[in-house]
């Protein structure tokens, strides 16, 4: 390999460790602050932003911050209905192996947004419409995704939130919640028991090792997804997202 191709490979690498450590950080950062996060010096993390803010990867801003660009939200958008088309048969599975809805979402910023889902044969099943956004503390896939995160995020992104009650169940208070994320560490997977949609319980785990933070769930009527039934459909959801994350891994969709 040339050294003008190897300088041109670490160009490439650089640039989206940029953009990656801006999304980090909320979509919005100075020089300054990538320059310590990153550990490359200012002039090279100058040249590298002025291309990427030439292409419209980048924006800067009035106060001569950096922020993340509209032309990103193009190529968001298409891997997130190509990710939701891998995940459909692994979905499909869960369906067959549980009876219920099963759904894959992902942490967009404060938000969890649903990617794919494949809905139950019952008549009486949940439907969420994929591309739906909801906030994180309430859902079963937002509490196994946060569960991830340093405490001292996620009580940050409640501050943004508000921690609004969609429900009377609904965990309101940041110590609670950061209480629940201790025994979702602890147990290995997350309930949400009514606290997005009275009568609706909902059990989550995140995709391991998924290029980008994910987890699949599958979502039911109380009645139905019970302490007795959640011993049998956890393993399940365990299993089918070990699977999703070496197909993800791989880049490999199952036909």
């Amino acid at each position: 390999m040339s050294a003008e191709r190897a300088g041109g490979v670490q160009s490439l690498e650089r640039a989206f460790d940029l953009l990656e450590r801006m999304a980090d950080a909320g979509g919005e950062v100075g020089l300054s602050e990538l320059s310590a996060s990153s550990g490359l010096p200012l002039p090279t993390i100058h040249r590298l932003m002025r291309t990427l803010l030439a292409s419209g990867y980048v924006r800067q801003q009035a106060n001569r911050r950096y922020a993340l660009g509209p032309r990103l939200i193009r190529l968001g958008e298409t891997a997130s209905r190509l990710l939701g088309t891998w995940a459909r048969p692994y979905l499909a599975e869960l369906v067959e192996a549980t009876g219920e809805t099963a759904n894959m979402a992902l942490l967009d910023g404060d938000e969890v947004v649903y990617v794919a889902q494949v809905p139950s044969r019952h008549s009486m099943r949940m439907f969420t419409e994929v591309g739906r956004r909801v906030l994180p503390h309430s859902t079963g896939v937002g509490k196994a995704l946060l569960a991830q995160v340093p405490p001292a995020e996620v009580r940050a992104l409640l501050t943004r939130t508000g921690m609004p009650a969609a429900t009377d169940r609904t965990i309101t208070e940041p110590d609670a919640f950061l209480a629940e994320l201790d025994r979702i560490r602890a147990a290995g997977y997350a309930v949400d028991d009514g606290e997005q949609e009275a009568g609706v319980r909902c059990l989550a785990v995140t995709v391991p090792g998924s290029p980008t933070a994910a987890a699949i769930s599958i979502s039911g009527p109380a009645g139905r997804v019970t302490d007795a039934a959640t011993e049998k459909i956890v393993p399940v959801l365990h299993g089918v997202a070990k699977e999703l994350a070496l197909a993800l891994s791989s880049a490999a969709p199952v036909v």
